[in-house]
């Protein structure tokens, strides 16, 4: 009888067809993930017009969304630790796709605020747990860039809702862009069919046959005996997951984690919600603050896979801080203008270096905080950063509300990026996981890790 070591055989496993798999579907879920997110800023200048609302009530619409974000990431997050990420995934899917297509079908603020509500939950949940799943799985050398590459299905989802957006709304109205978000539901069968269960979950609760069955596919070569056992994993050591996270000497870095998702998540959705409205006050039409959008989803894909790269290489914290001191540089800048080519450029370095970072440091945080914990790590420092996510399109209805320089609103959305690079830049490297895996860093690094715990 031989004890077999999963997190060594996914480690050391080649990129093959069972990884492009989990990456597809990761990223076809992310994407409507990213589309729903994106949707209301799309048609937030028309909901304005046609049921006559503030920027203050608009921002509020936003962020009864943004509310249900928070209570998924956290709930959700922890529950997935215990029952399975799998299943989470579905129930995410499910309100998340359900209430945004309900959405379409509203007719007055209440209803629609109380459908984002329920849509955010599932929003809130999906993200975390499809990050932990694709760590779960990843080959040691390409966990930052097959978690990006997943993210990006974000940015995809966030032009094309602006895109469905200056094709349809024109012809069918703004309600239609809603009803797209109804896909995912048509896919899940499949979706709970092929998507894996986690390592961890599977080893936890003795299902041997299917943990070997999935083996199999990341490692084709490798064969197992009957008799074969699965070593087991470490367990949280309390009841409360959250615990966990401030365990091995960790707090510093949970509560700057936790401030950096605060910080960027402000500066994504409060700019995912007014960026056009911004654009208009500027002197654009609404097609062309709409290609603004696009521009800084844009800007977040080709940052997010650039970055993702260097990060496997030269690590994530090297990386994220000047990512996020650029971003604040770009967006002070977007505000004294320019010609249109500088404007669209800002507007994709600011996408880089707000919606692509956050990509990338969730990446980082499943990397950091240990398998047995790790959906409850994302998932709260996610919801933690929907709180700033909700601050967000209420500060920029609020700043538009007073008529402020166009100016000051950006430098508003500045700041927060230099206190993500702030808090960030204090993360301890030492207390990262990854620090007590024999190669994950050079060998004196790795043993004044050992000495100091």
């Amino acid at each position: 009888m031989a004890r077999v070591n999963t997190a060594e055989i996914i480690s050391n496993s080649k990129f093959n067809r069972f990884h492009f798999g989990l990456l597809a579907w990761g990223f076809l879920i992310i994407l409507f993930d990213g589309y729903d997110l994106v949707v209301y800023g799309t048609v937030v200048p028309l909901l304005i017009q046609e049921w006559n609302l503030s920027s203050v009530q608009a921002g509020a619409m936003s962020s009864y969304g943004l509310f249900g974000m928070m209570f998924g990431a956290i709930f959700l997050g922890i529950l997935a630790d215990r029952i399975g990420r799998k299943n989470v995934i579905a129930l995410s899917v499910i309100l998340f796709s359900l209430f945004t297509v309900l959405c379409g079908f509203a007719h007055d603020p209440a209803t629609f605020s109380i459908f984002r509500f329920f849509a955010g939950v599932g929003l809130g949940g999906i993200m975390p747990i499809i990050i932990a799943l694709m760590t779960d799985y990843s080959p040691k050398k390409m966990k930052s860039m097959v978690v990006s590459i997943v993210l990006c299905g974000y940015s995809v989802g966030g032009m094309l809702a602006p895109t469905l957006g200056i094709i349809i709304m024109p012809k069918f109205g703004w309600e239609s862009i809603f009803w797209v978000a109804g896909i995912p539901l048509l896919l899940l069968p499949f979706m709970y069919k092929y998507l894996p269960e986690s390592s961890v979950h599977l080893i936890r609760t003795g299902n041997k046959e299917e943990m070997f069955r999935i083996l199999k596919k990341i490692s084709p070569g490798i064969t197992f005996a009957k008799d074969d056992e699965m070593m087991e994993i470490p367990l949280a050591e309390s009841k409360v997951p959250v615990i966990g996270l401030f365990k091995e000497r960790r707090g510093l870095s949970t509560v700057m984690f936790w401030i950096a998702f605060f910080s960027c998540l402000l500066m994504v959705y409060g700019l995912n919600t007014w960026l056009p409205k911004l654009m208009m006050e500027a002197g654009f039409a609404l097609n062309s603050s709409l290609g603004f959008l696009i521009a800084l989803q844009g800007g977040a894909i080709v940052g997010t896979l650039i970055i993702a790269r260097l990060c496997d290489k030269y690590g994530s914290k090297k990386m994220l801080v000047p990512m996020y001191a650029s971003g604040a540089v770009a967006l002070t800048l977007l505000g004294f203008g320019g010609n249109t080519f500088v404007i669209y450029l800002l507007v994709a370095v600011a996408g880089a270096a707000t919606i692509g970072a956050q990509n990338i440091v969730q990446a980082y945080v499943s990397q950091y905080y240990p398998p047995y914990i790790r959906s409850t790590a994302l998932g709260v420092s996610s919801g933690i950063g929907r709180m700033g996510g909700m601050l967000g399109p209420l500060l920029g209805g609020f700043l538009l509300s007073i008529t402020l320089p166009i100016q000051l609103n950006f430098i508003a959305f500045a700041i927060p990026g230099l206190i993500a690079a702030i808090a960030l830049f204090l993360v301890p490297e030492k207390r990262a996981v990854y620090f007590d895996q024999p190669g994950a860093n050079d060998q004196e690094e790795t043993k004044e890790a050992k000495q100091i715990s």
